[in-house]
């Protein structure tokens, strides 16, 4: 293993850290017995102060020696030596666990469409490579493009991107097959009301295949849970909004854990130290690189981060360090702060390294860097200095030696690993579902409770109707309310939509299953809770008020009723997966049904409604035409009413107030009306269904219709972003 140098630091000897350190690694014969530390690599320890008694220094440096002692046994007990790649490639051409992923990417140019000023380059002529049982970071500034080339690797790339030069799996052109890469999003998008055991189990259950019996599944999940130190809250949930759960640390941990689970070979991180502390950054991130040097399964690990602190950044292999698009420096992160000293931006004493690295190359403030004492250069003069350093470094020379070694060797082509079964995906996102529904308040129990209470008043208001002629108003009335109020609701359920649609979208990118599996687990878990909203409201709306008896013009109305939610529940749905903000998602549905309830036949009777929009087409394709003339049917067919007529009738039948009064199409039996309303239920499920797989295949047409002709350039990668990490794994 190769002696790393010590950062520039205190420069306080630690003798017994020494003598401690050859105690540790005595018998590992993977490490070098000469391992010597001769500065502090904490960089943020003070200097002993003169004041201090000789037994406060005694005290101070055994509590440090015991604690560099933990976290350096911790975080290298695990390395194991990185081989290059062999011609054989696992001898059968086919990349085995133990080989690893070798990445390299050369001369990576990644653009960008700016409106009428024209393109921009974000990637700059990029070259490197990661390498199996090292840990890569990306490091820079905001906007430098640590995302993109992160985003450019993984085959995450936008539609509005134009990506040229060659990215290259094991020196071969080859897409990313399904279990062999993981991508881990800076925001841990997960359900909150589950726990970590559960989270994770349910994520085995989904992407490993159905030759595991449900046991491994569950001991492969245990497993990696204990890998990134979660077993204590392994029973907690991981919670949210108005719940308390676990840590954001521990947020990210889950994360990680959910998308190891099938060993993939190749792991990217977009921040995975976003929004921690220092030492949850620490913990964090020293797990992972614990798992890129496991021996039964070296994995190529490469993230993405801002701004680490002194101990995370011992934790890196190799760094990458960009600055408005440009590489500052590529190689080993033990040699960067040697770099820079040597080409005259030296890291002061007891400063971290990282932030060094990062004040010196941020142009965004323009600050000025003290070189010497009268002399002071800017950070655009920094970082033209640093990159042509580099390029002229013999250290480039030899990550493009690298580089070309690399591709020379055939290291194995990535072969597809098996998946769960269709079914079985179903099956587990309907349980997944329910339980999340289950125990998320806002999700349906809220809607419950406001559904029980406003049909109380309901049926307060509109309390025994009674067949006197006034009730005929009153029964419409009721009927039209039940029909459009109750259902407009729904919307209410529209901020968990989102989130589903949010955690979908992770999985679906990283192939866990398809978009056909979730809407059917979606649908199907979703039935006993409107089941429940439409049998308990709607006893309470029709016993009460004393409409047409009989259970089954009851089943009926309930019936109508249930189809309504249905169908207002898949319109939010596919509201939620075109606008994907609380707000303006609301407004949207909220503006649709009122369009449908005014074009409904109710307000308007349908012969006076103006033809142009409201009659042709608004009429018939709001679902409360279908709603309303059902319930009529099903309330006025086979009952009498008096009638205030001078000199007519004393009653007046329940067809001819159908006909005359409410204008309903006699012709057409109750049972089409409600056949019609379950008809449309699928339909906007399948709308539903179309647009959540063609929306981001429809994007770049766009914006290619909106920019004008697109420019000549080479699509390296095989994944774009509109489909899994892992390639299409028949996503159905």
């Amino acid at each position: 293993m190769k002696k790393k140098k010590s950062i520039r630091g205190s420069g306080t000897h630690h003798p017994p850290i020494n003598t401690n350190l050859r105690a540790i690694f005595e018998h590992t014969p993977l490490l070098p017995l000469r391992t010597q530390l001769t500065h502090s690599t904490m960089a943020s320890l003070p200097r002993p102060s003169k004041q201090s008694s000789s037994s406060d220094h005694r005290l101070n440096y055994q509590s440090t020696s015991l604690r560099y002692n933990q976290e350096i046994k911790a975080a290298l007990e695990v390395k194991t030596v990185v081989p290059m790649p062999s011609s054989s490639g696992g001898g059968d051409g086919v990349a085995t666990d133990r080989d690893g992923v070798f990445l390299t990417w050369k001369d990576l140019w990644v653009t960008v469409s700016d409106g009428k000023k024209g393109s921009k380059s974000i990637l700059q002529g990029l070259t490197g490579y990661a390498r199996p049982g090292e840990l890569l970071a990306i490091m820079g500034p905001s906007g430098c493009g640590k995302s993109t080339l992160l985003d450019t690797l993984a085959g995450r790339l936008g539609s509005s991107a134009r990506q040229t030069g060659d990215i290259l799996i094991n020196g071969h052109k080859q897409s990313l097959a399904y279990g062999t890469s993981a991508y881990v999003t800076q925001d841990d998008t997960l359900i909150t009301t589950l726990t970590v055991k559960e989270a994770v189990y349910y994520s085995a259950q989904l992407q490993l295949p159905d030759s595991m019996t449900r046991a491994e599944k569950k001991e492969r999940a245990e497993m990696i849970i204990r890998e990134m130190g979660l077993q204590d809250a392994m029973n907690t949930r991981i919670g949210g909004w108005g719940s308390k759960g676990i840590s954001g640390g521990q947020k990210r941990r889950v994360s990680i854990c959910i998308e190891i689970l099938t060993h993939p070979k190749l792991l990217f991180l977009d921040e995975p130290t976003s929004g921690l502390d220092s030492a949850a950054s620490f913990y964090v991130m020293s797990r992972i690189a614990r798992l890129d040097h496991k021996v039964e399964n070296t994995r190529t690990v490469i993230a993405s981060i801002h701004q680490p602190s002194g101990e995370v950044f011992q934790l890196f292999d190799s760094l990458c360090l960009l600055s408005a698009g440009k590489v500052v420096y590529f190689g080993p992160a033990s040699q960067a702060n040697e770099f820079f000293a040597s080409n005259g931006f030296p890291c002061p004493t007891l400063q971290n390294p990282s932030d060094h690295f990062l004040k010196t190359i941020n142009k965004d403030f323009e600050t000025d860097l003290e070189q010497g004492l009268e002399d002071a250069i800017t950070a655009e003069v920094a970082i033209n200095t640093l990159t042509k350093a580099y390029k002229s470094s013999d250290n480039y020379q030899q990550v493009k030696r690298l580089v070309t070694e690399i591709c020379e060797k055939d290291c194995g082509t990535l072969e597809e690993r098996s998946h769960s079964s269709f079914l079985t995906q179903c099956l587990v996102l309907t349980r997944r579902s329910f339980v999340n529904m289950y125990r998320d308040l806002g999700y349906y129990w809220l809607r419950v409770a406001i559904y029980v209470s406003l049909s109380l008043g309901l049926a307060t208001l509109f309390y025994n109707l009674g067949s006197d002629n006034d009730s005929i108003q009153a029964r419409g009335s009721l009927l039209m309310f039940i029909a459009s109020f109750l259902t407009f609701m729904t919307i209410g359920g529209f901020p968990s939509f989102v989130e589903d649609m949010k955690v979908f979208e992770r999985e679906r990118l990283n192939g866990h299953y398809g978009a056909t599996a979730f809407v059917i687990g979606n649908t199907f878990s979703a039935l006993p809770y409107l089941l429940l909203i439409s049998v308990i409201p709607g006893a309470i709306t029709y016993f009460l008020p004393g409409l047409h008896k009989g259970y089954e013009h009851f089943i009926y109305f309930v019936s109508v009723l249930f189809a309504c939610m249905m169908l207002v529940e898949s319109l939010m749905m596919t509201v939620a997966s075109i606008v994907p903000n609380f707000l303006m998602g609301i407004i949207t549905g909220a503006g649709i049904q009122g369009f449908m309830v005014l074009g409904g036949g109710f307000f308007r009777l349908p012969k006076d409604l103006p033809q142009p929009f409201w009659k042709y087409p608004m009429y018939y394709i709001a679902f409360h035409k279908y709603a309303y003339q059902g319930m009529f049917k099903n309330e006025f067919e086979g009952l009498t009413f008096l009638s205030n007529q001078a000199g007519g009738p004393p009653t007046i039948p329940g067809e001819n107030i159908l006909r005359d009064r409410w204008q309903v199409e006699m012709g057409v039996s109750k049972w089409v009306d409600l056949a019609i309303l379950l008809g449309m239920v699928v339909l906007y499920r399948i709308l539903f269904l179309v647009i959540i797989k063609t929306k981001e295949k429809i994007k770049p047409i766009i914006t290619a219709i909106a920019s004008g002709p697109p420019k000549q350039t080479t699509q390296i990668m095989e994944i774009p972003l509109t489909t899994p990490l892992h390639g299409d794994q028949s996503l159905v």
